[in-house]
């Protein structure tokens, strides 16, 4: 006997596809249109091929905003992975005060990135800031503004603040869904702490931390409100990221062509390596299954 597929189904998905359609595809195709054509404006493009993306490729300015990015990526998810661990191993498992530090976990994590950005702005001001003033009376010399590694400090230790909760919140996660067997046998085989973390928790929470780690990269690769509010990129080039110099590029100097190129480039080195985290995330869930 032949096995009927009801086919009404796709009716139910049919309207989520319409809609990423128009919020995804149809924007992604009007930027591949003007990442390979020229335009003089009144709607003449003019094909330039891969001229935008040779001009790219050679030059320094996309080079040194991409070396920036990866550098902060990569101070962010050093900082952000093993403080995220460490604040949820401490949190309490049960009770009220588990409670409390959810919430008080999760409180970040509301905060627009605009005003998290004018919060820090604001925060770091020698005449009216907490900080900035605090520093100045100690003799401490801070100025994001002027600056280059007053404004690098500013924009980590504010992407730490904001995205901490994050990895802490997935990894106390993973903590919570191990079986009290494996501590009591832990226990039974007077096991150290160090051990315990490293032959019980830490393998059962490397699932959501490779999920957590993919989060925190694609979202400090791609950031942007946090540091143009803070520091709009400046010490001179000190904080101008891809997303800002890209923004700087299409709407500053009206270069639509080379920013449309610069786009697309941009999406593939994401696409690229989260397709790498999601990869090792998969063959992890397959090693230990």
């Amino acid at each position: 006997m032949e096995k009927t597929v009801n086919q009404k189904a796709w009716f139910l998905v049919l309207p989520v596809l319409i809609l990423v359609a128009f919020s995804a595809v149809i924007p992604l195709m009007t930027v591949v249109n003007y990442a390979f054509q020229d335009t003089f404006g009144n709607n003449q493009f003019f094909w330039a091929g891969l001229d935008w993306f040779d001009e790219l490729l050679h030059s320094d300015r996309m080079w040194d905003a991409l070396g920036r990015q990866i550098v902060f990526s990569a101070i962010i998810l050093a900082i952000e992975i093993p403080l995220g661990i460490f604040v949820a191993l401490n949190m309490p498992k049960k009770g009220f005060w588990a409670s409390f530090c959810l919430v008080l976990m999760s409180l970040p994590l509301l905060i627009p990135w605009n005003v998290v950005g004018t919060i820090w702005q604001i925060f770091g001001r020698v005449d009216i800031g907490l900080l900035g003033y605090t520093l100045d009376k100690l003799g401490i010399s801070y100025n994001y503004t002027q600056d280059f590694y007053a404004a690098w400090i500013t924009v980590i230790v504010m992407d730490v603040w904001h995205w901490t909760s994050l990895v802490a919140l997935l990894a106390y996660a993973g903590l919570q869904s191990i079986p009290d067997a494996y501590y009591q046998a832990a226990k039974i085989d007077q096991a150290s702490r160090w051990k315990v973390f490293r032959y019980i928790e830490l393998p059962k929470m490397m699932g959501v931390l490779m999920i957590a780690i993919l989060l925190r990269f694609m979202d400090s690769f791609m950031i942007y409100t946090e540091p143009f509010v803070v520091t709009g990129g400046g010490p001179g080039n000190a904080t101008t990221f891809l997303s800002i110099d890209l923004v700087k590029m299409a709407l500053g100097q009206f270069d639509l062509g080379p920013a449309a190129a610069f786009s697309l480039m941009y999406f593939l080195v994401i696409l690229l390596i989260s397709w790498v985290f999601y990869t090792v995330m998969t063959n992890l869930d397959k090693r230990e299954s």
